[in-house]
C-alpha cells in the first residue's frame, strides 16, 4: 500500500500544466521511469514540443509517468478523464498499459492516440476501440518487411522469444502465421520478462534448436539482454528485432552486443538517408531539429516521432471538429474521434496517415525502412 501511495504520488507530482488558463486538453501518459523509461522518456520529451495553440485555441498538455505499470496507468487515466476533463489522450508506453486503459477510455468517449506497437489495442475494431487510433506501425507490417529480408537472405528457420506479456504474444501470432506462409520454420518459441535479469535459460533453448536467424519481440532496454546472451553463448546467426528497439539508446545500451541487428523500423531514424522527394524526410529532419535543439545532439528516437505524429494528427483533426462542437464538451470528444477518423494523407514523421473506420492506423509501406546497427549506427540497408 505504501509503495501504491508512493507511486501515486509519483504521478502526481509530474503534472505538467504548460497553461493556466487553457481552451484545450490533452494528457499524456508515457512511462518515463521504470525499465521502459528508454521509451518513454524521449516520449514525455516530446509532449513538450507539441503546439500551445491549435485553432486559436491554447493548448494544456499535462503529462503523467507511469511509472511503466499498467496500474499506475489506469491511475493516471482515470485522473485525467475524471479530474483535468481532457478532450483527448496521447500515449501511453506499452501495450499491457494500453489494453489496461481501454474501458475507462470507452466509457468517458475519450479519443486516444496511443503510441505502443502491438496493434491489438486497435484490432478487431470494436465499441471499446473505436476510440483509439494509433501512430506505430502494425506489427504485421513490419513483419512483412523482415520476413522480406529473411527470405532473401538465406533463412529457412527462426527462433522465437519475446516479452511474457501481450507485446510478445501478439507478436508471435502475428509473425509465426506470416513466418510459415513465407515458407519458414520456427524451431523455437521461448518467453521472459521485462524485468527478468537473465535469460540465459531460453538463449540455451535456442541455441540448441539451431535456428538460421533468431527474432526478438522486445522493446527498450529489455530488448538488449536476449541478443547479449545469444552473442555470449557463441550464437552465429542473424539477429532480428521488432521497431520496439527503434531508437539510438539501443545502441548505447547494447553497444558492440547489437552490432549487426536487423530491424524494419520508422523512417525518422533514417530521416538523412530517405529520397530526395520522399514526403516524410522533411518532416522528421523538422522533428529531429526541434528535439535535438531542446534535448542535444543524437537523443531523437522513434517511440518520441510517434507522440510528434500524435500531435500532428490532432492538429489537423482540431479545427474540424471544433465545427461542431466546442472544445471541452463531450460533443467535442465524439466530433474530435470523428475527426480524426477522417484524417487522410497527414504526412507525419513516421509515415503517412490515412485513417478510415476500418483502420485506426492508417500507415502504409512509407512507414517503414530495414535497417542495421553498423559501427554503432542505424543504416539503412540496401533493398
Amino acid at each position: 500500500m505504501l509503495a501504491l501511495r508512493r507511486s501515486f504520488a509519483l504521478l502526481t507530482a509530474l503534472v505538467v500544466s504548460g497553461l493556466v488558463h487553457a481552451d484545450l486538453k490533452v494528457g499524456v501518459i508515457a512511462s518515463s521511469t521504470g525499465p521502459t523509461a528508454i521509451v518513454g522518456i524521449p516520449q514525455k520529451n516530446t509532449a513538450a514540443l507539441l503546439p500551445t495553440e491549435i485553432a486559436g485555441l491554447k493548448v494544456e498538455y499535462i503529462v503523467l509517468d507511469d511509472a511503466s505499470d499498467p496500474t499506475h496507468a489506469v491511475t493516471g487515466v482515470k485522473k485525467l478523464i475524471g479530474e483535468q476533463k481532457v478532450d483527448a489522450l496521447i500515449g501511453p508506453t506499452t501495450t499491457p498499459a494500453a489494453l489496461a486503459m481501454l474501458d475507462f477510455v470507452a466509457e468517458s468517449k475519450t479519443p486516444l492516440l496511443t503510441t505502443v506497437g502491438s496493434s491489438a489495442v486497435i484490432t478487431p475494431l470494436d465499441d471499446k476501440k473505436k476510440w483509439v487510433f494509433k501512430t506505430t506501425q502494425n506489427d504485421d507490417l513490419i513483419a512483412e518487411a523482415v520476413l522480406a529480408h529473411m527470405t532473401a537472405n538465406g533463412v529457412h528457420s527462426v527462433g522465437f522469444v519475446g516479452f511474457n506479456d501481450p507485446y510478445g504474444e501478439n507478436w508471435y501470432k502475428v509473425f509465426s502465421i506470416m513466418a510459415e506462409k513465407a515458407g519458414l520454420q520456427l524451431v523455437a518459441n521461448e518467453r521472459y520478462n521485462r524485468t527478468d535479469q537473465s535469460v540465459t535459460g531460453q538463449v540455451l533453448k535456442l541455441i540448441a534448436a539451431r535456428p538460421d536467424a533468431v527474432f526478438i519481440a522486445a522493446t527498450g532496454g529489455p530488448a538488449v539482454l536476449p541478443q547479449a546472451g545469444l552473442l555470449e553463448k557463441g550464437y552465429k546467426g542473424k539477429v532480428y528485432q521488432t521497431h520496439g528497439v527503434a531508437t539510438n539508446d539501443f545502441i548505447r545500451l547494447g553497444g558492440k552486443a547489437v552490432e549487426g541487428t536487423l530491424m524494419a523500423g520508422g523512417p525518422m531514424l533514417v530521416a538523412d538517408d530517405l529520397a530526395t522527394g520522399n514526403p516524410i524526410k522533411p518532416v522528421a529532419q523538422g522533428y529531429i531539429k526541434a528535439y535535438e535543439a531542446k534535448y542535444g545532439p543524437g537523443t531523437t528516437s522513434t517511440f518520441g516521432a510517434n507522440t510528434w505524429d500524435a500531435g500532428l494528427l490532432l492538429q489537423k483533426a482540431i479545427p474540424e471538429a471544433l465545427k461542431k462542437a466546442k472544445a471541452g464538451t463531450p460533443e467535442f470528444r465524439v466530433a474530435l474521434r470523428d475527426a480524426l477518423e477522417r484524417s487522410r494523407e497527414v504526412v507525419g514523421a513516421q509515415g503517412v496517415f490515412n485513417m478510415s473506420a476500418q483502420n485506426h492506423n492508417g500507415m502504409d509501406q512509407r512507414a517503414r525502412v530495414m535497417m542495421t546497427v553498423k559501427a554503432g549506427k542505424w543504416t539503412v540497408v540496401a533493398p
